[in-house]
């Protein structure tokens, strides 16, 4: 490419942008940006010499240390090898079918498809679903999802953005949308920040007043939150079946994403759809044509992982609600600002001003704390802070280690008065 494009020459010694500076600067400054773990214990791990209690991790349900489902994979790779080498298209080892037909009964949906990544499911999948039609990304879903908006977009669709909190806007783009071509509505469930909910049933209602399909990724809902009923251990109901069921909502017109690479610890992704689009989306979407295989361990691990959701998923529910709650009670007593008003083990915490992040890194990181550090320019500086997720296999030990740690730290976050 000539320099007349004005893309930097493969020699281009030219610095990079302010920002992405300042994100090699807090990469070498801090220890939360690339690190290299070296050894866990449990929850603990240890960067180097210096042990942490990790409130980072993303395995809710403590899959990835449940003995039952590490000792899964031997009898499969026995079986299968590790690596049966095939796209989905050339050859499915049974455990793909079988994974299938059990996602499909947990999420009481219509069919389901598993591939790789969710990532790779947002690129090829959104592009095929709208078609030369509309996509419609809300404002604050995941950045994956809007990179396969784009894809669409670039593919002859047309790119709007909407606001969760402004569903007439998303009502008024809808109808402005052509009715003969595909509008598809892109948005989260879960939250990957705040750990809350969209208001699902007004915008499922919106989308299927107009005809249009609304397409759901909830990467972090799904094994945590569930169907409500009764008998249920916590507010999150039961068995973990996603953000849809836990709010009452069906299929129609529905699609649902989510992956099994958080709650359940594994390397898997799915789509909750009905059977025509499934069957449309094995030719018309790259990763069931052309993708590697997922390992023979991530599959026998997902139905491990089943096995123990069905037998022991409601106690460990329970038990990851009881130690959220604690964290967010003392981050109540605190009079501090989250915008989590789930419950839900996703919890974000502001600060005051961002030029303060190097002073929150160096008191988590002394305090053996490590979390999901939001920093410019990963967000814009009034977002900046921190994540915590809590997970089934935090002990009350490392929750009392957090809690002190977050008093310390009360005078550097936003305070609910702010």
């Amino acid at each position: 490419m000539n320099s007349a494009s004005g893309a930097p020459k493969a020699n281009d010694t030219r610095a990079p942008a302010p920002r992405w500076q300042e994100l090699a600067r807090l990469k070498q400054d801090t220890h939360f940006f690339d690190a290299v773990i070296d050894e866990i214990d449990g929850r603990m791990i240890r960067i180097g010499d210096h042990w942490l209690a990790d409130f980072a991790s993303c395995n809710y349900l403590g899959f990835d240390l449940d003995p039952e489902i590490m000792a899964a994979p031997q009898e499969q790779i026995a079986r299968w090898g590790t690596h049966p080498s095939w796209s989905r298209l050339l050859g499915n080892p049974r455990l793909y079918p079988e994974i299938e037909e059990r996602l499909t009964e947990l999420l009481a949906a219509p069919d389901t498809l598993v591939l790789p990544t969710i990532t790779t499911i947002h690129l090829t999948a959104i592009p095929v679903l709208a078609e030369h039609g509309t996509v419609l990304c809300e404002a604050q879903a995941h950045r994956t999802i809007f990179d396969g908006c784009s894809v669409a977009k670039g593919q002859g669709a047309q790119l709007h953005r909407w606001h969760a909190g402004e569903l007439d806007q998303l009502g008024d783009l809808l109808r402005q949308a052509p009715r003969d071509k595909p509008r598809l509505v892109c948005m989260d469930g879960i939250n990957s920040m705040t750990g809350n909910p969209p208001d699902l049933p007004r915008i499922a209602k919106i989308c299927r007043a107009t005809g249009a399909t609304l397409y759901v990724d909830d990467a972090h809902g799904f094994g945590v939150i569930g169907e409500r009923r009764e008998d249920e251990t916590s507010p999150y109901g039961a068995r973990g079946n996603s953000v849809v069921r836990h709010l009452g909502e069906s299929y129609d017109g529905m699609i649902l994403v989510g992956g099994f690479s958080k709650a359940y610890s594994s390397l898997l992704a799915f789509m909750a759809l009905p059977t025509e689009t499934k069957e449309l989306l094995k030719f018309a979407a790259a990763p069931y044509l052309y993708s590697g295989p997922v390992p023979t361990a991530s599959l026998a691990t997902v139905l491990a992982g089943f096995d123990v959701n069905e037998a022991r998923g409601e106690q460990i529910r329970a038990d990851l609600y009881r130690k959220t709650k604690r964290v967010l009670d003392q981050i109540s007593a605190l009079g501090l600002d989250s915008p989590n008003t789930s419950g839900f083990p996703v919890i974000e915490l502001p600060l005051r001003e961002a030029s303060d992040i190097d002073e929150v890194a160096r008191i988590l990181w002394d305090r053996g704390i490590y979390v999901t550090i939001a920093a410019y320019p990963l967000v814009p500086k009034n977002q900046a802070g921190f994540r915590v997720q809590v997970t089934a296999t935090n002990t009350d030990t490392e929750i009392d280690r957090l809690n002190e740690t977050l008093a310390e730290l009360a005078p550097l976050l936003r305070s609910r008065e702010e």
